[in-house]
């Protein structure tokens, strides 16, 4: 039987088959029981002794989340604060909690944990038990927690729920999984503390957030850059193994260059083979990617790292949410 394509019916014209549409139902039943283990006391999410703040979305796939972390990482820093970050660790062969090194093996904590840990360094633990990888960075000297994803994840009391809309794709066809992108519905938006909208024209109540990179570096050890508008005329590969790699392609566009779209599965552990084209052409990627390709990197390999860009404004609503949180923690305990 054909595989359909997914793109094309979340967030294209094309109608989901039969198939995906029958399992809508038995999707938000199991959520509902799910959900309904917590609401009703049957299971207590834990609090911790800091505050805890969720980055995460309602659609599968990626928004931005990862940029938004490491922004948040910087704001809350030049704020006073010293954040950690507690992930899942997904595409990792991890499986018990664990704090990250200096040189994390994304093979081994996935690639978003292993790229928040190499360019902030700040503390960051991973583990499929959200709460027991986050008491791991009390021991790190953290005053407040980031939680990359995790809105649909309720084992983790959290003070504050920030979510990231893509700003192109917004909610596709506004179906549930799998008929659609949508982990739960968009009326849980009215929940959240902060609605940020990554690129496109953000819809009232919601945060603007710019995605920024105007260079490439290369994946060696050689440290050596490169202007995105020095690519321009020149055909590249461009790479993207991330939940929306058109994102990227039209970056790259932007600039001027000529793309060959070389797309992958969110996550997919990139191999040699995978950047093997047969040509001497530049081949570039997101940072996300190039941290699962520096082991076998090519002189002629790059990656455009890329900067969020947020209003001043809702980092001081955020820095004064915090220190309300702070409080009620500190009168809790």
């Amino acid at each position: 039987m054909k595989q359909p394509d997914v793109d094309r019916i979340w967030y294209g014209a094309e109608p989901a088959p039969f198939w995906m549409k029958s399992l809508v139902p038995l999707y938000r039943a199991l959520s509902a029981v799910v959900r309904l283990s917590w609401t009703s006391g049957l299971r207590r999410p834990v609090r911790l002794p800091v505050p805890v703040i969720v980055v995460g979305n309602i659609t599968a796939g990626g928004t931005g989340k990862t940029p938004l972390v490491l922004a948040l990482i910087d704001a809350l820093r030049e704020r006073g604060w010293k954040p950690g970050v507690v992930s899942r660790g997904y595409g990792g062969s991890a499986r018990s909690p664990m704090l990250l090194g200096d040189d994390p093996d994304p093979a081994v904590v996935g690639d978003e944990p292993g790229l928040i840990r190499r360019r902030s360094g700040a503390p960051v633990s991973i583990g499929q038990r959200r709460p027991d990888a986050a008491r791991l960075l009390l021991d790190a000297d953290v005053d407040v927690i980031l939680a990359d994803d995790g809105l649909q994840n309720p084992s983790l009391a959290r003070d504050i729920e920030i979510c990231v809309i893509d700003g192109q794709r917004r909610f596709g066809n506004g179906r549930l999984l799998p008929a659609g992108p949508l982990r739960e519905s968009v009326a849980r938006l009215r929940e959240v503390d902060f609605l940020v909208c990554n690129g496109g024209e953000p819809h009232q109540g919601e945060i603007p957030m710019v995605l920024q990179g105007d260079h490439a570096q290369r994946l060696d050890a050689s440290d050596a850059s490169r202007r995105l508008s020095d690519f321009s005329g020149s055909t590249v590969h461009a790479v993207a193994a991330i939940g929306n790699p058109q994102r990227f392609f039209e970056s790259l566009r932007e600039h001027g260059m000529k793309v060959i779209e070389h797309a992958f599965s969110d996550h997919h552990a990139l191999k040699p083979a995978d950047l093997d084209f047969g040509d001497s052409l530049d081949v570039l990627m997101t940072e996300k990617d190039a941290v699962k390709c520096s082991a076998f990197a090519l002189p002629h390999h790059w990656y455009v790292p890329v900067q969020a860009a947020l209003p001043v404004q809702f980092l001081a609503a955020l820095d004064q949410r915090l220190r309300f949180a702070i409080r009620e923690c500190t009168i809790r305990n």
